[in-house]
Parts: C-alpha cells; sequence; structure tokens
C-alpha cells in the first residue's frame, strides 16, 4: 500500500474499493469461462491457446520462445512448459535458431493452424458475449482507454 509522508496509509474509499473487488470478480469469471469454453470446445488450456494465437499472428507463424513469452505475457518457463504440451500433442514444434544457437523458436504445425481455425470461432463468440456485448460503444471506449492507461504504467515498471 502506498504511503506518503504526511498522510500514512492511501487506503481506499468506497467507490474505490468496490470497483477493485468488481474487477477481480470480473476477471475470475471471464478466466473461468474462457477456460472452460477452450477445454470443452478445444482441449486446450487457456494458455495453450494464447501461444497457438501468438504464433498465427506472427511473420510464418513461428517466434523465438523468448519473444513468445513476452507477447504471451508468462514467464519463461510457464511458457516452455505450455509449449511442451503443444509439441505433444503436434501443434507446435521447436527447432533451433539458426542465427543464435541458443535461440529455440516455437513453430505453429498444420495441425497447430487447423486447432486454432476450429477453436478461433467459438472463442471469439464467447470474449464477443460475456466481455463486449455488454458494453454500450462509450463505455467500451472508456473502458478500452482505462485499460491501456493501467497495460501503459505497469509495463513501465
Amino acid at each position: 500500500m502506498a504511503e506518503t509522508p504526511t498522510t500514512g496509509p492511501r487506503w481506499l474509499n468506497e467507490e474505490e474499493l468496490a470497483a477493485w473487488e468488481g474487477y477481480l470478480e470480473v476477471s475470475t469469471f471471464l478466466n473461468r469461462r474462457v477456460e472452460q469454453q477452450l477445454k470443452d470446445d478445444a482441449g486446450l488450456s487457456h494458455p495453450q491457446y494464447e501461444v497457438l494465437a501468438r504464433l498465427s499472428a506472427a511473420p510464418g507463424g513461428e517466434l523465438r520462445m523468448t519473444e513468445l513469452a513476452g507477447a504471451a505475457l508468462t514467464s519463461k518457463s510457464g511458457l516452455t512448459y505450455q509449449v511442451a504440451q503443444l509439441e505433444k500433442t503436434g501443434l507446435v514444434r521447436r527447432r533451433s535458431c539458426e542465427s543464435d544457437e541458443r535461440g529455440i523458436i516455437a513453430c505453429l504445425t498444420e495441425a497447430g493452424w487447423q486447432k486454432l481455425r476450429e477453436s478461433a470461432p467459438g472463442h471469439a463468440a464467447l470474449v464477443r458475449d460475456l466481455f463486449l456485448d455488454g458494453l454500450t460503444g462509450e463505455q467500451f471506449t472508456a473502458f478500452a482507454d482505462a485499460v491501456e492507461a493501467i497495460r501503459l504504467r505497469l509495463r513501465a515498471e
């Protein structure tokens, strides 16, 4: 908790606390529903889907593991585990980086592309239903602006 020399701890007021608790509830609910939908429809965890999605957006469907860890917002060890699981199912493969002998590149396989094509529509529909459709255009714009401000502040730390 932040403290200032003249005021002591900066407690949350009622409105701030309600917003924080609301965020935690919504975040938990969304994560659970997305995780369940991906498991039921695609046999994937949310982190695994995220790896496939990030690779699909990269040129040639491949990224160095260090870049993928940054893009997927996970630790290197967490990413290594997820990629290993995807590799076991044939959705991703790893290869050595030609320009750096220590580097490893994760590549989306044809089966990975197919899994993403099959699972993306249901995932997008759920995200739209739970996350976007309950907001007006104005609310969404304000929310998106607020999230971006928080994201930039956290990334700067």
